[in-house]
């Protein structure tokens, strides 16, 4: 079962592709198995082990795949953030999806993901490059929405923009789930906890990740429940597929904070 080896037994670091463009550098870094794209100054923004790009190598990419489990049968998903593409392709490889659109500010990340990083070029799956806070708006509906906004410094402003995230949600058919990838605060609450707070009406779920983050699931609207029963039975159902199990995650699960 692949596991990054101790930071000891790590092989050196290769550059294998760096480009400029008008937000910073971006930067693909093979170590042994495994290549990670980078922003900036050696910040990591996705790891990828390359005999099997839909593995999940980090907790908070599990999580967030715990998260679109919360959905019996999702057949489109909406990412806004592509990283490396491996989320996707876990999610395409491992949930019965017909259509997934990802919007990505920068060019130039699909097509590293495509050519170094190994991200399929799926007939389900459409990118397209700009502005999620703009590109929103002309998305389609969707069952499943992940938000994933990161730059070099932290993540982008839409994270803790309230008519953005309120948009998201409503961009949700009905049953649906919206997923954030979200900093957390010292305090191990997700940053902006009273603005999510107030915005959701406290009707959502957390999940912290040993990484740092704490990933959030907010159902469609207030009716909505999260079945933690029903969530372990499609896990465990999933685990001999994965490779691993999601439980240890599952357990994690607590009501908004």
């Amino acid at each position: 079962m692949p596991g990054l080896p101790p930071v000891e037994q790590m092989p050196e670091p290769l550059l294998i592709a760096e480009v400029r463009d008008e937000f910073g550098v971006i930067q693909v870094v093979e170590m042994g198995a495994y290549r990670f794209l980078e922003f900036g100054e050696a910040i990591e923004q996705s790891c990828v082990y390359m005999p099997d790009p839909s593995w999940l190598e980090y907790d908070y990419t599990r999580a967030m795949l715990l998260g679109a489990l919360c959905h019996e049968q999702p057949e489109s998903a909406l990412f806004l953030g592509l990283g490396a593409g491996n989320l996707t392709q876990a999610c395409l490889k491992f949930l019965p999806l017909d259509d997934v659109e990802v919007i990505e500010l920068r060019p130039d990340v699909p097509r590293l993901a495509m050519q170094y990083m190994a991200l399929a070029d799926d007939p389900r799956l459409t990118i397209r490059i700009g502005d999620a806070l703009e590109l929103l708006g002309t998305a389609e509906q969707t069952d499943l929405l992940f938000v994933d906004l990161y730059t070099d410094v932290g993540p982008a402003s839409g994270h803790l923009a309230w008519k953005f995230l309120q948009d998201c949600q409503e961009r949700l058919n009905p049953g649906g789930w919206l997923i954030i990838n979200q900093w957390a605060s010292n305090d191990g609450k997700p940053l902006g906890a009273a603005l999510l707070r107030g915005l959701f009406h406290r009707h959502y779920w957390e999940i912290p990740v040993k990484e740092g983050n704490v990933v959030l699931l907010v159902p469609a609207d207030l009716e909505q429940e999260l079945d933690v029963a029903l969530l372990r039975q499609r896990n465990e159902a999933l685990a001999p597929l994965l490779g691993y199990s999601l439980e240890s995650l599952t357990k994690d699960l607590r009501p908004a904070s």
